[in-house]
Formats: structure tokens, C-alpha cells, sequence
């Protein structure tokens, strides 16, 4: 492994690098009031003894600590990985004597559910590489779907099927609840009243206030049962994530073969379908077996609830992973013509004026903030039914530029400034939120790498520092009664590990995707003294640009007392390989004369080096800075969780 030193001190110290300090500091601080105030001594969240009879919640639960191994892998304390695991383990046991976990996995839900629990388990196989438990776990639960456990038949080898819409580690989960004879989809005022009506021919409903009558909430439910009961769905494309991961810390070849076989599946639907990949497909491999004739309509589909919203995320992160264990682009066809077929039935229109009727409003924090006095944008439609196109709401470029992130490609970037044209709001603004997946603050970090928000890192830093404040005085005022809390989503919509601005900023990648993503970046870093991926105490890290070919990224070394050492990683997955590199190296002397009122000007040479390795190892004297101009080599190897020998 190539190992340079750092030569050049900073003249003036870096005020985004002393803040990005300053936020890892602050997290690995306000894990343990959080901690402290939720969980019961076991890591067990606060809660009521009981479960409430639905197959849905599970995820909720491993939502409140879903990126504490995050975190730890990008730098925070060792703490984060032990808590990580605690309240891992925790939480399992505390769902398993609810009835909803077996063999320490769901029992039996939708995968878009699913992969909001299970990104915490793969951002801690990520962060735990090796981990005995961890391997065996990965390939337990990808287990289920290669039908090696008898107790859990998810999977059809002839029809390339999951075999029913809701499956989990005991197989199958026929229909839509675990008493579909009482079945009854009822009328609210709010909540579900948005999404409309989960089916649009059952028979005397036409809308969703007719559910008002029992009868007809009860017709539509008994509908819902029998329709959604078996058959593969669009939504169990999520399923890849975990299959990807089971391959990403073990290495098998059996699980690359699953994945590009089933995703391969769907890609020859979509084909079928002229390029648009359907949403179900019934126990005999047809496609609307199920729902009389219809590409469309299968649960977590097109037509309900959410549509492109996750049928989106779904298609991006299995193109993604399927890129990345073939090298074949054929794959990206699923989530690109998904993405073109909503935009071409694009329209600009008054948001204000639609607001009202967009079904996931609550998504929108930054662009609501940032519209124009005109308060027009771009609006396409998410979801599609009997009656053509519906539900238009922003498309934001999470999707675009996360298949651009991995493909490199020309026209997928094209894709985000199409987006940015058409947007209407201001993509320079840093709007301080943090959402549910910790997501979406991508605008104005594409400007900075662009060119075109140079103080980006420093208002970023500073939003997501200010944000992690709110929460812990949301914490110290909450007064619920936690064993009778109502709100299953608290937890999550309070924990303070804010990840984002550091997957942006030290790893040159957007923030993983949060239903079932990778950690696709372009740099990853490990601490080699003290034997563990993340930045070392003191170290802070910013990728000032991302290319294709290459990337910049300038380190810094804030302690003044202490040398560290940091290992550089091309990929978040070792995927590339850093070919060549150029640094400057320090000319002029440092300290300088005794007693002297100010050191001498900086002075550098340029030094260009072949590396033609995954991996740069870079030794940092105190209060030291070095800008690395990173020359790559692009998906070269076989993504892996593994990092580099390390050595004390």
C-alpha cells in the first residue's frame, strides 16, 4: 500500500473541518440521553407489553437506532458500534416475544417495510465486517429466499417469484393480515384517506368516503385479502438489498446468482411491457393474474399506496447492485424508464394548488421552504390506475443521481439537471430538517460539486449540528408516557444521529438510500492504529469533487498535539481502484524561526504518484493538510464489505 505524509500546515485552521469535529463530537454525546430516556437498561425501548394484533410495526422499532453502526463507520466513537449491536439485539428480542420476529427475522410483511428495519442490519455488517453473528445472520435471512430453510418457501425457481406479497421468515404470509376472514379496510378521516382507494373495481365503492358504510369497508377488505394474498409483487424487488448484503460479507457466488436472476426476472417483464416494469404476477408467473389482466394494481404497486415512491427506490438500488456484481448496464433500463415515463407526464403547475391532494406532502420540508414567490415547480404523477396517471407531487433528484452515483453516466446526470430546469425552487438554500431517512438534502450539495456553493460544507455542517440540538431539547422536554405511547414513529422522528451531511461530505456519495440501499460512495476511510473503519480521532475529511474518473478530497488533521493516520478506500465497497495521485508537498519550512511573530508562507511543489491500488494510506503530523486529486478506476473489483489489512 502507497503511503504519503502530509507536509503542508494550514495557515488558517479550516472552519468546516473544525465543525464537521465539532458534529462528531456533539452525536457521540447525544446518543446517551436519547439512550438514557427510551430504552430500558436491556436497550428494550419504553414501551407497552403487548402488540396490537397487525402484521405491521416491526420496522418502526429498529427504525429509532437504524444508522448508529453509520455513524460508526464514518467516525463516530467505538461506543456506536457496542450500542449498535445492543440495541440490535434488543430490539429483536423485544419483537420476538411480540410475535412478529422468528428465527430473528420479520416473520412475515411487505418488503418496503421490511428493508426500513433492515437497513439498520446491513449498515452494521458494513460497520462490523467478519463479525462471526453477523455473517451467520446474513446468511440465514438471505436464506429465506433462496429456500433454504423448509420453513420459509418464499421463493418460485421456475416462475422467478416471491410467491406472496407479504413473507418473512415463515414463508408465505398469505393475504393481508393473519385474520382475513374478519377483513375490513375501514373509513378515516385521515391517515390512509389520502392514498384513495386501494382497489378501483370492487364492486359499488367509487370512492373512498363510500367505505364509510361497513358493508362496503368490509367488501373492499375481503377484496384487499383475496387480491393481495399471493403472487409476487413489484414492491419484493426491495429483497435485494438483502441478498446483496448476504454477498457483500460473505463473498458467495450463489447470491450474486439470485439477485441478477431475480432482477433479471422483472427487467424481462418491464421489457414485456414496453419498458415499464408492472407490479404483480400471479403464482402461474403471468403478469395480472391476479388482478384481471392489469400490469397494475398489486400492493405497494402503481395504484397503491405510494407508487413510483418506492417502486423507484426499488428498481434504482436493485440496477445498482446488479451493475455492480455483473458489470452489465442493461440493468439500469428498470429504474431509468421509470423514471422517463413519470417526467414525460411531467407538468409545471402551482404547488400551493396541489398540495392538498399530494399523498406523501410530508416529504417536501426543503422544497416547501425554498419555492419561488411563484410557487410553481415541476410535478409528475407517482401512481397510475383505472384512471390513467395520478397523484402528482415533485420529483426530487434522489433518484437520478443515485443511479448516477454508481453508473457514471452521461445521461443520468442529464437526468438531475432536467430536474434542476424544471424545478422552480431554490436549489441553493440549506433548509435545516432532518427527515425520516435522513435524506434529501441532495440540491444544494450538487451545486457545491458543481462549483456553485463553495460555503455549502460549512452551512450543511452547521444546519445538521443545529438540528441535532433540536432534538436532544425535544428529548429533555418530551413528557409522554412511554408505556402507553400511541405514536409507534416517536422514537425515529427524535433520535439525534444525523448521518447525511457526512456521507455527502467525507465519503463523496449521497446518503444511502433508506429503503433497502448500498453504501455506494466514492471514498471510504479506516482508522489503522486503532483497527477500525471510520476517521480517525481528529481527522476530518471533504470531497471537494466528484467525477467519473476520479474525485478530490482535502484531509485534515486538527489536533495540534497528535499524528494520525488515515487509510483511503477507493468505493464504499472497494469496487475501484485509485490509480494515480496528485498532492502538493510543502516547500517552505514549518515552524520557522524561534520566536518569529507569523511562520512563513506556505509554499508547495506538485507531486504525481501511481498508485494502482484500492487503497492509500495517508500519515497526517499535527495540524497538517493535504488536497488529494484521486485518478480512479472505475468497478474494477468485486464489491465487498472488507476492508484493508489492517496492522496495528
Amino acid at each position: 500500500m502507497l503511503t504519503i505524509e502530509a507536509t503542508a500546515h494550514y495557515e488558517i485552521a479550516p472552519a468546516w473541518a473544525l465543525l464537521e469535529r465539532k458534529l462528531i463530537d456533539l452525536m457521540n454525546e447525544a446518543v446517551h440521553p436519547y439512550l438514557e430516556k427510551y430504552t430500558h437498561p436491556d436497550g428494550s425501548l419504553i414501551w407497552r407489553d403487548y402488540w396490537s394484533g397487525s402484521r405491521d410495526g416491526a420496522d418502526d422499532l429498529y427504525e429509532s437506532c437504524h444508522n448508529f453502526a453509520q455513524f460508526y463507520a464514518l467516525g463516530g466513537g467505538d461506543h456506536l458500534l457496542e450500542l449498535a449491536h445492543k440495541q440490535w439485539d434488543a430490539i429483536t428480542a423485544q419483537l420476538t416475544r411480540y410475535g412478529r420476529i422468528y428465527k430473528e427475522y420479520e416473520r412475515g410483511y411487505d418488503q418496503f417495510h421490511q428493508c426500513e428495519s433492515y437497513i439498520y442490519f446491513y449498515l452494521l455488517c458494513l460497520a462490523d465486517p467478519g463479525n462471526p453473528k453477523l455473517v451467520e445472520r446474513a446468511r440465514r435471512f438471505a436464506g429465506f429466499y433462496l429456500n433454504e430453510d423448509p420453513e420459509a418457501p418464499n421463493y418460485d425457481p421456475v416462475h422467478k417469484i416471491i410467491r406472496a406479497p407479504h413473507n418473512g421468515s415463515g414463508g408465505p404470509a398469505w393475504g393481508m393480515s393473519d385474520d382475513d376472514g374478519n377483513a375490513s379496510y375501514n373509513w378515516s378521516p385521515g391517515g390512509m384517506a389520502v392514498y384513495g382507494l386501494p382497489l378501483s373495481d370492487v364492486p359499488g365503492i367509487e370512492d373512498y368516503d363510500d367505505l364509510k358504510d361497513p358493508q362496503k369497508a368490509r367488501a373492499m377488505g375481503q377484496a384487499m385479502a383475496a387480491r393481495f394474498r399471493t403472487g409476487d409483487v413489484g414492491n419484493n424487488l426491495h429483497v435485494n438489498g438483502l441478498i446483496m448484503n448476504a454477498f457483500l460479507a460473505t463473498g458467495d457466488p450463489k447470491y450474486k446468482d439470485w439477485l441478477l436472476e431475480y432482477v433479471g426476472a422483472w427487467l424481462e417483464r418491464a421489457r414485456a411491457n414496453g419498458g415499464l416494469m408492472p407490479d404483480n404476477v400471479g403464482l402461474n408467473g403471468q403478469v395480472g393474474a391476479d388482478h384481471n389482466g392489469k400490469w397494475y394494481g398489486g400492493l405497494y404497486g402503481w395504484t397503491w399506496p405510494h407508487g413510483f415512491y418506492n417502486l423507484g427506490f426499488a428498481a434504482v438500488t436493485a440496477a445498482n447492485n446488479a451493475y455492480l456484481l455483473s458489470g452489465d448496464e442493461q440493468y439500469f433500463e428498470l429504474p431509468r424508464k421509470m423514471i422517463d415515463t413519470v417526467l414525460e407526464q411531467g407538468m409545471e403547475a402551482d404547488y400551493d394548488e396541489w398540495k392538498e391532494r399530494i399523498s406523501i406532502r410530508a416529504h417536501y420540508v426543503g422544497l416547501e421552504r425554498t419555492l419561488g414567490p411563484d410557487r410553481r415547480t415541476w410535478l409528475v404523477p407517482f401512481r397510475y390506475g383505472d384512471k390513467g396517471w395520478t397523484d402528482f407531487q415533485p420529483m426530487q433528484p434522489v433518484y437520478p443521481l443515485n443511479l448516477w452515483n454508481v453508473s457514471g453516466a452521461a445521461e443520468d446526470w442529464q437526468r438531475v439537471e432536467f430536474l434542476r430546469a424544471r424545478s422552480g425552487y431554490d436549489w441553493s438554500r440549506v433548509v435545516p430538517f432532518r427527515d425520516k431517512g435522513d435524506m434529501n438534502h441532495d440540491e444544494p450539495w450538487i451545486l457545491y460539486l458543481l462549483g456553485e456553493k463553495p460555503d455549502y460544507p460549512e452551512q450543511m455542517l452547521g444546519a445538521t449540528y443545529a438540528q441535532v440540538c433540536h432534538r436532544l431539547a425535544q428529548i429533555d422536554a418530551d413528557e409522554e408516557d412511554l408505556s402507553q405511547l400511541g405514536n409507534i414513529h416517536h422514537w425515529q422522528s427524535i433520535q439525534p444521529i444525523i448521518t447525511e451531511a457526512l456521507m455527502q461530505l467525507t465519503t463523496g456519495g449521497p446518503q444511502v438510500i433508506y429503503y433497502g440501499g448500498m453504501f455506494n460512495t466514492r471514498l471510504r476511510y479506516y482508522d489503522s492504529r486503532r483497527q477500525r473503519p471510520g476517521l480517525p480521532e481528529d481527522v476530518a475529511a471533504l470531497v471537494e469533487k466528484v467525477e467519473p474518473e476520479g474525485a478530490v478530497v482535502q484531509l485534515v488533521n486538527t489536533s495540534p498535539f497528535a499524528a494520525r493516520e488515515v487509510i483511503v478506500q477507493a468505493g464504499g465497497l472497494g469496487e475501484h481502484d485509485f490509480a494515480a495521485l496528485t498532492y502538493d508537498v510543502a516547500t517552505s519550512s514549518y515552524p520557522g524561526k524561534q520566536g518569529a511573530y507569523a511562520a512563513a508562507p506556505l509554499e508547495t511543489q506538485t507531486r504525481t504518484l501511481a498508485v494502482d491500488d484500492r487503497h492509500l494510506c495517508v500519515k497526517l503530523p499535527p495540524a497538517t493538510q493535504v488536497r488529494l486529486d484521486l485518478q480512479m478506476r472505475r468497478n474494477v473489483n468485486m464489491p465487498s464489505y472488507g476492508g484493508p489489512e489492517l496492522s496495528p
